[in-house]
């Protein structure tokens, strides 16, 4: 408790210097505009900012994509209630009492209790962010190659598992991002892998133009296909924000409730944001004394879930930061700004680089406040970004993602690989492949190799260390379950139907 209470004062320090209070309100208001523009999405936006990021110092850099992360969730939940085209799949949940309420003439109300509903679950998250990440620390000091071999490869092929859908749709991303994480020089005897003579190919794959297209320039695509042409919002006044008391009272309780759910969620694998909102949609709709109400315009129905994605957001810092591990794709383009700059990410950046670690925690909650105190005023801004037209929007996103791909070596052959990986992340989506693993195979797969070879010259080449110590033995046993949990629960499912089949005939 007193090395939380310590880092919580050193985070202070940290976060209130002038240039990361900057970043932390640039990444709160460009996350809440991103989050308003249907279609874009907080991953393409954290995406497209990723070059910016690397001109300035890596705490500055990590501060504003946080602030964009839990901005878009806010801001996302504003189309959802308003138009009822939630941003982002978090605000799914959200649409379907907001846009009800909106419809009322309790939209402004509604967008009142969101934002309350995220500043209360971001702030809560926060404090147990604090608590936890120091002590999984700790543990984690512990681990060697073996150890961390497991938690990297085992971490990865978890991921591909969850991320929903087919075992094709991860795993076969997957196996893309390991194989384009070979490309370049060999770092321990140095010779030109897969290069085919190409001198431009000797780095490998970058991760900017890789990650910006696969998923800003793929996602861009995607928006034109599914929003073609703008719907009007109606206006929103200054007294419509006001929400009623009885709306306050009835909002306490799914505030709570939605916390605990999502700072839960954000400590587990998989898209954690948007699990926890439905997770805490459900809650309400069993607990709630207005259960009957939910699906009418309840303010249970946003209010909970919207405290759940926010916390969500918050306490998936805990593995990010604490053990290097992306549980969400956010994350990963998180772990990809360090290690550009130099940082490796896991259980030693708490003892290397304390300023980072408590600096971006605390600058949550800051972000948070901001996000309370702004937007509330700026509904009617936000509002007027929903009439874009969606040809200017397309065309400024697609010169400011080359611009950045480009520097990052001055090669246009990164540009080359950002229109390509835009297509390629365009069709991936399209038949319904998953690219959070290709994204975070890329990145962890030289960290595995170079475990695994670590492992392996410690052990002469015996295979056996790596289900010697108890910790890989754990971690292997908590993979194997979670790889067979999806699988498993389609066949009791489906003998459970077979049964009842037999039964009623």
């Amino acid at each position: 408790m007193s090395e939380a209470l310590q880092g919580l004062i050193y985070g202070l320090g940290v976060a209130t210097v002038p240039a990361n209070l900057l970043a932390a309100l640039m990444g709160a208001l460009l996350g809440t505009a991103i989050g308003v523009l249907p279609g874009l999405g907080p991953v393409a936006g954290v995406a497209l900012i990723l070059p910016l990021t690397f001109t300035f110092d890596p705490t500055v850099g990590l501060i504003m994509m946080a602030g964009i992360y839990y901005g878009s969730l806010y801001g996302g939940s504003t189309t959802g209630i308003l138009i009822n085209i939630p941003g982002e799949a978090p605000s799914i949940v959200t649409a379907i009492d907001g846009h009800q309420m909106t419809l009322k003439g309790r939209g402004g109300a509604a967008l009142t209790l969101t934002a309350v509903a995220s500043f209360v679950g971001g702030t809560i998250a926060v404090i147990g962010v604090l608590l936890f990440s120091p002590v999984l620390s700790e543990i984690a000091i512990v681990f060697g190659p073996s150890e961390f071999f497991a938690l990297t490869a085992g971490g990865l092929l978890v991921l591909s598992r969850i991320t929903g859908g087919s075992f094709a749709s991860g795993f076969l991303p997957m196996v893309l991002g390991l194989a384009m994480s070979t490309v370049g020089v060999e770092a321990v005897s140095g010779y030109d892998r897969f290069t085919f003579g190409t001198q431009d190919l000797l780095h490998g794959f970058s991760l900017v133009p890789v990650v910006v297209g696969a998923f800003g320039v793929a996602e861009i695509l995607m928006m034109v296909d599914r929003y073609a042409n703008r719907i009007r919002p109606p206006a929103v006044g200054w007294r419509d924000l006001v929400p009623t008391r009885e709306e306050v009272n009835r909002s306490w309780l799914p505030w709570g409730r939605g916390t605990i759910i999502g700072f839960l969620f954000g400590l587990l694998p998989g898209p954690s944001a948007t699990m926890s909102s439905f997770a805490a949609y459900r809650l309400e709709k069993a607990v709630s004394k207005n259960r009957d109400k939910l699906g009418t315009g309840a303010v249970e129905g946003i209010c909970g879930p919207e405290a759940a994605n926010n916390a969500a957001a918050t306490s998936s810092l805990v593995p990010l930061l604490a053990l290097g591990l992306p549980f969400s794709t956010v994350g990963a383009l998180m772990i990809a700004a360090m290690m550009v700059q130099g940082i490796q990410p896991g259980p030693l950046l708490l003892i290397q680089h304390p300023d980072i670690f408590w600096g971006v925690i605390v600058s949550c909650y800051i972000g948070n406040i901001m996000l309370l105190v702004l937007n509330i005023p700026m509904v009617g801004i936000w509002v007027k970004m929903l009439t874009i037209p969606t040809h200017i929007l397309i065309s400024l996103i697609i010169v400011i993602a080359s611009i950045g791909a480009f520097s990052v070596h001055n090669a246009i052959f990164d540009v080359w690989v950002l229109c390509g990986m835009g297509l390629v992340g365009y069709f991936l989506r399209k038949m319904g492949f998953h690219l959070a693993p290709l994204v975070v195979a890329l990145m962890l797969g030289p960290i595995i190799e170079k475990h695994f070879r670590e492992a392996l010259y410690l052990s002469n080449g015996d295979l056996t260390i790596f289900v010697e110590s108890a910790i890989s033995v754990i971690l292997w046993i908590v993979v194997l379950v979670l790889m067979l949990t999806v699988p498993l629960a389609k066949v009791w499912q489906r003998m459970s139907a077979r049964r009842g089949t037999l039964e009623a005939d």
